[in-house]
């Protein structure tokens, strides 16, 4: 995460409220990641946290009022507007929202915010019935239709002693917001179907087989996706990973569930994403109490699974259909042969048997083959720099494909 940030200026706005903490944390986490965070604050923000606090966590002064030249620095507050590559307010007080939703330019961050061409990104937290409040919900309806990204606070206890919506989302929520903000919305039409990890075919009640998939590289397809704007249906085998922000997700155990869950969510997909290693084999018989250790060898009997790649060629229609093909030997050939007999428009392949490129690791090097005979070859990054490499291929070939 974070590869986003890199040379982008983000200009963050703190209005009055005790949330005014959390940004602290954004702060660092934005800057840690490559950003460069330019912070101005509004007077009640200031009766929470000190500017001094957010200078020293971001490496530069904090504006605070409009007309000082942001106390000595030399960027004004259309100069703090122009260089804003996204501008944020967290946490937006109901009396900001209000103002901006008016047109009222009166103080610095909406003078910024007026002034800006950057995209906006605002993230509400109050009161539960401030937040309810009809005024205020009609406020931020206006805002969106101005364009304004609008992060639905969190649920829960509230610093004023009530419980409901109002809390400032956490900073992986924000920080995967203004990534969004920062992204190209190059598929936001698309209606994207991922799968994802493994399967666990049981034996009897406490043991299964499996394989050594964690699911690493169809999250990070699932992040990317709706990072870029597509709608996002996910459906993972067993996985520890946390649900990407934004995505919609469906879990299922062994193969068949799997097959049922993207035969149901195939229809409304425009693009589909079939990385998760599926089990080709489960026990013919599985046993009902857990099996006993004997004095000899134990021989299973194996039968095959429904192929859901083969299944779906039939209904593919103008669907974006892309296979993964996970090898150890002829990784090339293999994937090619996979390309073919299942009627793919893309497969990515990589060789597992790598250190650095298999199961349960951060990083991957693929090779991506259309069905064109067209190939790409992606070196050695992160899951979630191939992601993104793999969507701009699917991309590609769709407009390919349409002219």
């Amino acid at each position: 995460m974070g590869q986003w940030f890199e040379g982008k200026t983000v200009v963050l706005g703190l209005t009055g409220g005790i949330a005014c903490y959390k940004a602290a944390e954004l702060v660092r986490v934005l800057t840690r990641n490559g950003a460069t965070v330019r912070v101005m604050m509004s007077a009640g923000a200031q009766q929470f946290i000190t500017p001094l606090t957010l200078q020293t966590l971001s490496g530069h002064p904090v504006a605070t009022n409009t007309f000082a030249l942001t106390q000595g620095s030399d960027i004004d507050h259309i100069r703090l507007a122009d260089s804003a590559d996204v501008l944020v307010i967290a946490p937006a007080t109901a009396n900001i929202i209000g103002k901006l939703a008016a047109g009222i330019a009166d103080d610095l961050i909406t003078t910024v915010a007026l002034a800006t061409r950057a995209p906006m990104v605002l993230a509400p937290a109050m009161n539960v019935h401030m937040y309810e409040n009809p005024i205020v919900q009609a406020n931020l309806d206006r805002l969106r239709t101005y364009g304004f990204r609008i992060v639905e606070p969190g649920e829960g206890s509230l610093a004023c002693g009530y419980e409901g919506k109002g809390r400032l989302p956490d900073t992986e929520i924000l920080q995967a917001e203004i990534e969004r903000a920062l992204s190209p919305q190059d598929l936001q039409d698309e209606r994207v179907l991922i799968t994802a990890g493994p399967n666990r075919e049981p034996l009897d009640p406490v043991r299964f087989i499996s394989n050594r998939s964690t699911g690493k590289m169809g999250f990070a397809l699932a992040a990317a996706a709706w990072r870029r704007g597509a709608q996002v249906s996910l459906i993972a085998g067993p996985c520890a990973l946390p649900t990407p922000h934004g995505v919609q997700r469906r879990d299922v155990v062994i193969a068949e569930e799997m097959r049922q869950a993207v035969s149901a969510a195939f229809e409304p997909a425009t693009i589909v994403l079939m990385a998760a290693a599926v089990a080709d084999y489960r026990p013919v018989r599985v046993a009902k109490e857990k099996l006993r250790k004997g004095g000899g060898p134990m021989a299973l009997e194996l039968e095959r699974t429904a192929d859901i790649l083969a299944e779906l060629a039939p209904r593919k229609g103008s669907r974006i259909v892309v296979g993964f093909a996970a090898e150890t030997e002829q990784v090339i050939a293999n994937a090619e042969r996979k390309l073919a007999e299942k009627d793919l428009d893309l497969i990515v392949a990589n060789d597992v048997a790598g250190a650095d490129t298999g199961f349960a690791v951060d990083t991957n090097a693929v090779t991506i083959i259309d069905r064109t005979g067209h190939r790409e070859t992606v070196p050695l990054m992160s899951k979630d720099a191939v992601a993104d490499r793999i969507l701009d291929r699917v991309l590609a070939y769709k407009r390919r494909a349409a002219s």
